[in-house]
């Protein structure tokens, strides 16, 4: 019978150590991880003085010198974690091959907080070009896409004004789940529309009147939702305003920005992994409804009781 060895000798591991070289590159803020592999196809990057073009290669950032272009690479930036309120008019994205204003635009505007402001914040979901409200921009990329995923059930909280007075039923409907086209309004696909069922909602009026405001809280946020929601019961929605995300109520006024708390990251963190969170009881200033402004009166002044009226002259009559 063959003794083995007292000390067996450890086989090698061959698994490469480290993180892909395109993550890397997208924690240092170079750029999104997607740009960040067309960098590394060009011939861009370099490890250690030699070009890496091949995806897929491991890399242990705090070992090996990483350069883009030449420049040195110097580890994952601070993560940065912002509540932008976006106004209407504004795309959510990067850039806009229409040349319409950006959020990023919003965001050049100089940035308070301990990590220095050169990083590359990414907004995390979309509100589109006539909608405005609550919108989250970070560089931390696992927690977007955390909150981005429809199974978390992330609360969405908006304030929708609506043309005409919807009837109960098609209300009820939205409350229940309604059906949708999954793409955009006018897309069709194979010569049919392409329905979905939306996940139940909150519905709640806010204020009533011929074009009354809703308040809706969503835990799915498919393209253009809202809108085609309420197509779907007769009745065109003129304006979105998103006043809550998770815990966080919208606080700062538009086209203004402020960064998040460790406390309203946490919570944010929770709620990406399906736990309850509950938001402050006071509703901020900018996530509640204006009183509508008083029609001035038409109404002719009143002369004071007592008092004579004067005939063309200027003289008492």
């Amino acid at each position: 019978m063959t003794k083995s060895p007292a000390n067996p000798k450890p086989e090698p591991n061959d698994e490469p150590k480290g993180d892909r070289l395109q993550k890397i590159l997208a924690q240092a803020g170079i750029a999104s991880r997607r740009k960040a592999e067309e960098i590394i196809l060009e011939g861009r990057v370099q490890v250690n003085g030699t070009v890496v073009n091949t995806l897929g290669t491991r890399h242990d950032e705090t070992r090996d010198h990483i350069r883009v272009d030449g420049k040195l690479l110097h580890g994952p930036e601070q993560q940065r974690y912002y509540m932008l309120n976006k106004p209407r008019g504004y795309v959510t994205t990067l850039d806009d091959p229409e040349e319409r204003p950006t959020v990023m635009q919003l965001m050049a505007k100089q940035k308070s907080g301990p990590h220095g402001d050169n990083v590359r914040l990414y907004p995390v979901g979309r509100l589109d070009y006539l909608s405005e409200g609550l919108l989250l921009m970070t560089n931390d990329g696992a927690l977007a896409n955390a909150l981005s995923k429809a199974a978390a059930g992330v609360e969405k909280t908006y304030l929708v004004k609506v043309s005409g007075v919807p009837p109960a039923s098609g209300l009820d409907q939205i409350r229940r789940g309604i059906m949708i086209d999954r793409g955009r309004l006018d897309e069709v696909r194979s010569g049919r529309r392409d329905r979905i069922i939306t996940s139940p909602a909150k519905l709640e009026l806010v204020r009533g009147g011929d074009n009354p405001w809703y308040e809706l809280t969503l835990t799915e946020g498919r393209n253009r939702q809202i809108r085609k929601m309420f197509e779907e019961i007769g009745h065109h929605v003129e304006k979105i305003r998103r006043i809550g995300y998770g815990a966080l109520r919208l606080d700062v006024p538009p086209g203004e920005f402020r960064e998040l708390t460790l406390g309203e990251v946490m919570a944010l963190d929770r709620a990406a992994k399906g736990k309850k969170v509950v938001p402050k009881k006071r509703t901020p200033e900018f996530a509640q409804l204006k009183s509508p402004a008083k029609k001035k009166s038409t109404r002719p002044r009143r002369q004071p009781t007592g008092t004579r009226s004067a005939n063309r002259h200027g003289r008492p009559s």
